[in-house]
């Protein structure tokens, strides 16, 4: 069993399971235990290196979950090693929720998607938030890439455990960069075609 499947398979999951008939599955899942943290593996890391964005919720001390979407270029998300990731976080609407929610319990969920390609990364992990000049450093190595701002503080998740996540459902979409990418040779070969009409259309015209 793995460690993801540890941490989200609680009695309550299971009793759900058992209502819905997928108790057994699970069961087997279950048998054997994975206490340790889950290392990332090149799959995993590659996948998160070349995403744009990704959700990060937390949970306050009401108990109440809370979700933001963290964005910048491909790779702001910096793999620092096979536990740990890290970005810098830039100011924003300046409300500080996730702050103070991991202040007080370091427990996040990551969830990163590939839309174009269907594919989905689902990740637990401590996280913590330190202002810049408490972490030089550090800082400096997650400088670039990062997303463009002010940058307030060094993020940093301690992975714990993450799956891959069913690719069902998945609305395929392109960022403006991938549909720029894809539509490149179109676009070449349609100047090629306008020069060669405008070259016809000068030899008509001498003839004529």
């Amino acid at each position: 069993m793995s460690r993801f499947n540890q941490l989200t398979q609680t009695t309550a999951v299971r009793q759900v399971q058992e209502e819905m008939g997928s108790a057994t599955a699970a069961g087997r899942r279950l048998r054997e235990q994975a206490e340790e943290p889950q290392p990332l593996d090149a799959r995993a890391a590659e996948f998160i290196r070349g995403l744009d964005g990704f959700l990060f919720a937390s949970v306050g001390e009401t108990g109440w979950p809370y979700v933001q979407f963290k964005g910048g270029p491909q790779g702001f998300v910096h793999v620092l090693d096979e536990h740990t990731l890290g970005f810098l976080d830039v100011r924003g609407n300046r409300q500080y929720v996730t702050t103070g929610n991991v202040r007080g319990d370091d427990r996040v969920a990551l969830f990163f998607i590939d839309h174009a390609r269907q594919t989905r990364l689902k990740l637990y992990g401590h996280a913590t938030a330190v202002l810049v000049d408490d972490d030089l450093p550090l800082a400096e190595r997650l400088e670039s890439p990062r997303t463009e701002g002010r940058v307030e503080q060094v993020v940093t998740i301690r992975v714990e455990a993450f799956a891959w996540n069913c690719p069902n459902h998945i609305t395929p979409r392109f960022s403006r960069s991938e549909v720029s990418e894809a539509l490149a040779p179109l676009h070449e070969r349609l100047e090629r075609l306008e020069q060669e009409n405008a070259a016809l259309r000068a030899q008509l015209a001498e003839r004529s």
